[in-house]
């Protein structure tokens, strides 16, 4: 089943199903203009956190609260009626205790409608994954790469090389036997991506990882090109709006400077219509 196919959005049990399938799509959005944009060509829209750094100019993923998730979670939703919403717990919200992350995951689902959440890491979650999980909470798993502990990772980079690769495979398994129905590798070499993929239950939705993976997700803001703080090597600018938009802004201010903006078409007569 497809998001363009169905007339209802999937339910993580529908995303579960497709592994070994037809890739699945996603992408994030944090407004509701972008998320109509993507409805129909997304199997689920993530609301993700890196929000903070897309539109709120944030140095990092770190800050981003409950109440910013929340706030462009239901933006995000009033976009949507094809594709599944799933929506980022922000730093801090889950990493304490189960009971916590359970509390701000129903929060967030309870608030904004979302069909599931995300959250990062691995056997370290596996527990709190477990616990919102036989809760009714469904819960998409995120490992390699997990920004909001980029301080303790040294920066974004490429996570699994080498030894490293058990580990993370050991991180893909316990999702998974926690009852994770997807997880996300970020930033993973190809050739353990594919293993993980091969080997684990659930999809796997790659970024920065391999097209074998069971699906894709990119953040919009870069796809289109308008997000260009940086550009990391698994971005591919399907457009660049963003150079575009600079050109129409310029040539915005160039008529209103020369009064060619706005012209007879765009005012109003004095007279009323007849």
């Amino acid at each position: 089943m497809s998001a363009t196919a169905s007339k209802r959005a999937p339910l993580p049990d529908d995303i579960r199903a497709r592994k070994g399938g037809v890739p699945l799509v996603s992408l994030t959005a944090y407004t509701t203009p972008m998320a109509q944009m993507m409805d129909d060509h997304c199997d689920f829209v993530l609301v993700g956190d890196s929000v903070g750094m897309v539109l709120h100019g944030l140095p990092s993923t770190l800050s981003v609260t409950m109440e910013m998730m929340i706030l462009h979670g239901q933006a995000v939703a009033r976009g949507l009626s094809r594709a599944m919403m799933v929506v980022d717990m922000p730093f801090g919200s889950y990493e304490a205790a189960p009971q916590e992350a359970f509390a701000n995951a129903a929060r967030i689902m309870r608030e904004t409608g979302a069909g599931a959440i995300k959250l990062e890491g691995g056997v370290g979650m596996a527990e709190t994954i477990a616990f919102l999980v036989q809760r009714g909470i469904p819960v998409m798993a995120h490992i390699g790469l997990t920004p909001q502990s980029i301080n303790t990772l040294g920066g974004y980079k490429v996570q699994g090389r080498g030894a490293a690769g058990d580990a993370l495979m050991r991180d893909a398994q316990a999702v998974a036997e926690a009852g994770a129905f997807a997880v996300v590798l970020e930033k993973v070499p190809e050739g353990l991506s594919n293993r993980i993929t091969s080997e684990v239950p659930i999809p796997t939705i790659g970024i920065g990882a391999s097209a074998g993976c069971d699906g894709q997700i990119l953040v919009v803001d870069d796809m289109l090109g308008l997000f260009t703080a940086f550009k990391a090597k698994f971005i591919k600018r399907f457009a660049n709006l963003g150079e575009q938009g600079a050109v129409a802004i310029a040539e915005y201010a160039r008529a209103v400077r020369a009064r060619d903006f706005p012209g007879p078409e765009h005012v109003f007569s004095d007279e009323a219509p007849k």
